[in-house]
């Protein structure tokens, strides 16, 4: 026996007949239910069917809640879309794939990711995108793309996807190309938050800022996504990482990930990007901006040295900005430049994310503040509506 566990780790999951019965058949199951904008989810049995050509479906044993979960369930700023189930950080098992599915089988642990890669689009084949032209991100699309209709019903009525991964459901149907084949020994109970914003905000500094070691970075905005970002210049060896928010109390937590100056704008009767020139002698070498605030993005972008400076925007605006700057500091060759998922490919990059995870290179237990049960998941939703939680861990077997 003693050998048996040191071949498997912990939390290894061995497909049961139980799984094997369900192939092809429509499974009832718990999911957490949103039925209208911003009121409590409710966690109640849905029937799923099974996937058809091209999608699979998964398991889900762990799921986390991301911020942009609570930005669609207030439903502000964008057009009301329920019954919707919600969820899109998680990592579970495959359970069935439909026809044509080759890169994954029952069995296989997995992440499903808000975007996907179909492999034979224009962005799929440039090593330089990873905007897949068929599974880009669609935040209005409650359905599935082969027929235009849900997975989920209750009562057949259906119930609405969200970023085509709807993770806050015992089992979901995803398109094959949004899910992620990974090292059956990574724990998914950690490994379930790189599917969003941890790569989101490491990629964009490792992957498009890329500071050089001893380099100055200025990270807008300490949340989630930020501290990822600031995660990945410590990882490049920055020397000055230089945090920039509006609520000083996440200035002592920030230090974990490498922050080691703060500012305040606050605090201060000047804007911040002369603030962090006149720090810096000039500008920071790199700046990631992760807030979404058009006036931090324009901040970003001015508090770069001239001659080599490079700005990184992260965070999504509202609809109606309109970044303003003047031209001379473009001419003064100062780089501005947008990032999507941190420039990963999700099939091709992710695997190899969870093995610097594995391998140490990259530190996502600091991450999860908190966790919780299925069962108790608006509790997740409180914890992030108050500021208590940089991610909350769902454990859907509990």
């Amino acid at each position: 026996m003693f050998f048996f566990s040191f071949l498997f780790p912990s939390n290894f999951y061995f497909p049961t007949t139980t799984m094997a019965s369900t192939v092809g058949q429509t499974i009832t199951c718990k999911a957490a239910i949103s039925w209208e904008a911003g009121k409590p989810l409710v966690v109640e049995d849905v029937e799923v069917a099974p996937p058809q050509a091209g999608e699979v479906r998964l398991k889900i044993l762990y799921t986390s809640l991301c911020h942009t979960d609570v930005y669609f369930w207030e439903a502000k700023g964008q057009t009301p879309l329920f019954p919707r189930i919600f969820g899109h950080e998680a990592a579970g098992i495959v359970e069935s794939v439909g026809e044509g599915v080759t890169h994954l089988q029952p069995g296989d642990h997995a992440l499903p990711v808000f975007t996907g890669e179909c492999g034979d689009c224009v962005h799929c084949k440039s090593e330089e995108s990873n905007m897949c032209e068929l599974l880009r991100i669609n935040t209005d699309r409650g359905v599935m793309i082969n027929d235009g209709q849900a997975r989920f019903s209750k009562n057949g009525k259906p119930i609405y996807h969200f970023l085509g991964t709807s993770t806050f459901s015992e089992y979901t149907v995803i398109h094959a190309g949004c899910v992620a084949k990974i090292n059956p020994a990574a724990p998914l109970d950690k490994v379930c938050v790189l599917s969003c914003g941890i790569c989101t905000g490491f990629g964009a500094t490792v992957n498009v800022a890329k500071p050089k070691p001893g380099s100055s970075v200025a990270i807008f905005g300490l949340g989630a996504v930020g501290l990822a970002a600031a995660e990945g210049a410590r990882v490049s060896g920055a020397a000055r990482i230089i945090g920039v928010d509006l609520i000083s109390e996440r200035f002592e937590g920030a230090k974990k990930f490498g922050v080691n100056e703060f500012v305040n704008p606050k605090d201060h009767n000047k804007p911040v990007q002369e603030v962090i020139a006149e720090m810096t002698n000039g500008g920071v070498d790199r700046a990631v901006e992760c807030t979404g605030s058009i006036q931090a993005m324009i901040s970003a972008f001015e508090c770069v040295h001239d001659g080599w400076g490079v700005a990184v925007l992260v965070g999504v605006p509202s609809k109606d900005d309109a970044f303003k700057t003047a031209p001379i500091n473009f001419l003064n060759e100062r780089t501005l430049k947008g990032t999507f998922y941190g420039n990963y490919k999700p099939r091709s990059d992710l695997p190899s994310v969870v093995e610097k995870y594995m391998n140490g290179e990259l530190e996502v237990d600091k991450f999860i503040t908190h966790s919780v049960s299925f069962s108790e998941i608006n509790k997740a939703f409180e914890l992030m509506l108050t500021g208590q939680s940089i991610r909350c861990i769902i454990n859907m077997q509990a």
